[in-house]
Order: structure tokens, then sequence, then C-alpha cells
């Protein structure tokens, strides 16, 4: 089994993407992907969220999320993260959020907006059906 690695460098610009989205619509979860090119986060991409309850929870629109996987491929980009918010909790995966991690390979990043004034995110690995977190770090 590969050893999971426990320091994730992301860049800033990725980051401030994901934050940016998150605060675009504070009171609804938001979604994306982020790719990769030889390891090293690449690229953000925002997916509609189209969950029944988008305060609550996520779900990544199926037909979207093809589309930006074709333009991975397309860009010579892997799959490398899936991100969502949570507006109103903190950056913790839910039962939820791990029943629905159909990606073990992928880093998972959470993005909480309930924090006063500032943002916080935090990065998971799927180890044994559950969540570790890794550190991240932004340069």
């Amino acid at each position: 089994m590969a050893e999971k690695i426990t320091e994730i460098v992301i860049p800033r610009k990725i980051v401030q993407n994901l934050l940016h989205h998150a605060q675009q619509t504070p009171e609804q979860e938001v979604c994306g992907l982020i790719s990769s090119r030889d390891n090293t986060p690449y690229r953000s991409y925002p997916v509609k969220n189209n969950a029944p309850e988008p305060a609550r929870f996520f779900n990544l629109d199926a037909q979207q999320q093809i589309q930006v996987m074709a333009k991975m491929r397309d860009n010579n980009e892997q799959l490398f993260a899936i991100y969502h918010s949570h507006p109103t909790a903190p950056a913790i995966p839910s039962n939820t959020d791990l029943a629905q991690a159909n990606y073990p390979e992928a880093l998972y990043l959470i993005i909480s907006l309930n924090t006063k004034g500032i943002l916080e995110i935090r990065g998971y690995h799927i180890q044994s059906a559950k969540f570790v977190e890794v550190s991240l770090c932004l340069t």
C-alpha cells in the first residue's frame, strides 16, 4: 500500500479561487474540482451544485463534471482534488461527505465560512473508509 502524503502544497492562487467561489454564494455549498500536472495542483474548476438542499449538501452536477474531466484530459491534467464549502459548519467532513466520496485517490478540500472574518480550508485523504486530515501548505 502506498504511503499517504502528510503535507500537500497548494498554490495560493488556487486557494484564492476556491475562497472566492465559496464567498459568491455564502448561503449555499459550492463545489468543484482541482486538476494537477506532475502531481502539482494546477487549476480549479467550479462545478454547479445540484443537490436538493444546497445549503446543507453538495452534489457535483454530473454533466458539468464530465465536461470538466474531459477538459482536464485534453489539457493533460489529472484529477487532484474535489472541493466544497460548508456555509455554517467547520471544515470537517460530515458522514454524508464520506458516503459520497467516490474518488479515494483524490484529496478532499473543505472550505468553512463559519468563522469570524477568516476563511478556513482543510484537506483530507480517505484511508480505511475514513477521512484523515493532511496539512496544507500554501505557496
